[in-house]
């Protein structure tokens, strides 16, 4: 099995102390945010293959790779640095200090634990095509030879993305928009080309319709990364988590409204004040990475 450490959530900026206590105790249990009862995970090396991680800010989290790295499970680390304004992103940390960590992680563990997510992308008056092309190279230019991939998408405007960026405009003046498909190819082929040109394959994250020439499908649990990095093969079925995702077959043990990194487009997050409340009643000892006041913890397995 692989587990993913977790797309709902940035667990190692916030819940590494509940992770490595998790992992003492060999499992977690997850609410099912899909409705239904929650349920445990296993953690112990019999029954996880390998990990995958998503962070902002790996930071709090290396003394926990190292004790992962420890106890013989292989893992993937993908790191989100994109350069954004703090009018999209509140409190994520600056691109300059998350790409030493990268690139510190990197030589510690092996340019293949690490994967360079610029995603998603989102055209504003503040951050327009020229923006994206001028920062994607300036970033690409000094994580190279640190990492040999970069995962883009282009932003998915959900109801709640919605809100919450018609809200910044709102407040701000900040313009934002949704470009046509085929402004959105042209801008991917110009960031393809620059990643080829300092040694990275560039990916596409569930959006099959945007993949150009230097481009391919994404996948983001990726059982044969994990192998390379295992030196033995680990099997996985593929099985996406939404349309045109290529990712393997994994649990994820990470909870929705949790993160309170504060970024604008994030379709984790309703809003941040739920998701600062939640960190504030987190519970590191406890099983669950956050239980609601009524929780389906007391339900059966």
């Amino acid at each position: 099995m692989i587990v993913s450490a977790s797309y709902r959530t940035d667990i190692p900026a916030f819940y590494g102390t509940w992770f490595l206590n998790r992992l003492d105790a060999g499992h977690c249990r997850v609410i099912n945010p899909y409705g239904g009862p929650a349920y445990r995970v296993p953690l112990d090396r019999e029954a996880v293959d390998g990990f995958v991680f998503w962070t902002k800010n790996a930071g709090p989290f290396l003394g926990a790779l190292d004790e992962v790295a420890r106890r013989g499970y292989p893992f993937v680390l993908h790191y989100t640095i994109t350069g954004y304004p703090r009018a999209l992103e509140t409190s994520v940390i600056d691109a300059d200090r998350a790409i030493a960590q990268l690139r510190r992680i990197a030589g510690r563990f092996g340019r293949r634990s690490v994967v360079w997510r610029y995603d998603p992308v989102l055209l504003t008056s503040a951050t327009d095509a020229a923006w994206h092309r001028e920062t994607f190279a300036r970033l690409a230019a000094a994580i190279a030879g640190s990492a040999d991939e970069v995962v883009v998408s282009f932003a998915h405007i959900y109801a709640k993305t919605r809100v919450n960026l018609t809200a910044l405009s709102r407040r701000t003046g900040l313009a934002w928009r949704d470009p046509e498909t085929a402004e959105k190819r042209a801008l991917i082929a110009d960031l393809a080309a620059i990643a080829a040109d300092h040694g990275l394959r560039l990916t596409i994250c569930a959006q099959r319709e945007l993949q150009v020439e230097g481009s391919e499908a994404a996948r983001c649990i990726d059982a044969a990364r994990l192998s390379d990095l295992a030196g033995r093969s680990i099997a996985a079925k593929r099985r996406g988590n939404r349309p045109d995702c290529a990712c393997a077959v994994s649990r994820d043990i990470g909870a929705y409204d949790t993160c309170p990194h504060g970024c604008i487009y994030c379709y984790a997050v309703r809003n941040r004040g739920i998701a600062r409340r939640r960190f504030g009643a987190h519970d590191p000892t406890g099983e669950f990475l956050f239980t609601p006041e009524t929780p389906r913890s007391s339900q059966k397995q």
